[in-house]
């Protein structure tokens, strides 16, 4: 079982309200990651507990430079974005250093499960 997990300050409350559906990773992911794929969404820091909030199944995967992120993908990734500037600076926080338009990123579209009731 694989996880997307995510830092709980930047993203919890998104991705209980359904609000996020969209991951971009910097680097070329397809490896790790492939369409039709059940992943556990987790939060917490890195190296340390992690809580599951749902599992999801991956939707699409897609491989591009920065600069060539979409509305549509800036959005999906944080609903209080709306440039790509924005996201590539995020990006840059996270990972701790400048990340340009030409370094390839990886967007993951997932859907939660739910579990099925009777």
């Amino acid at each position: 079982m694989f996880a997307l997990n995510f830092y709980t300050d930047l993203y919890g409350e998104a991705l209980k309200k359904g609000r996020k559906s969209v991951t971009i990773r910097l680097g070329d992911k397809r490896d790790k990651y492939r369409r039709g794929q059940i992943v556990w969404v987790t939060v917490g820091q890195r190296y340390a507990r992690r809580k599951k909030l749902f599992c999801a199944i991956i939707d699409n995967i897609e491989v591009k430079p920065a600069g060539e992120l979409s509305p549509r993908d800036v959005q999906r990734e944080n609903p209080e974005f709306r440039t790509k500037e924005e996201a590539i600076g995020l990006l840059s926080k996270i990972y701790g250093r400048d990340v340009a338009e030409e370094d390839t990123v990886t967007v993951i579209y997932f859907s939660p499960v739910d579990e099925y009731e009777l």
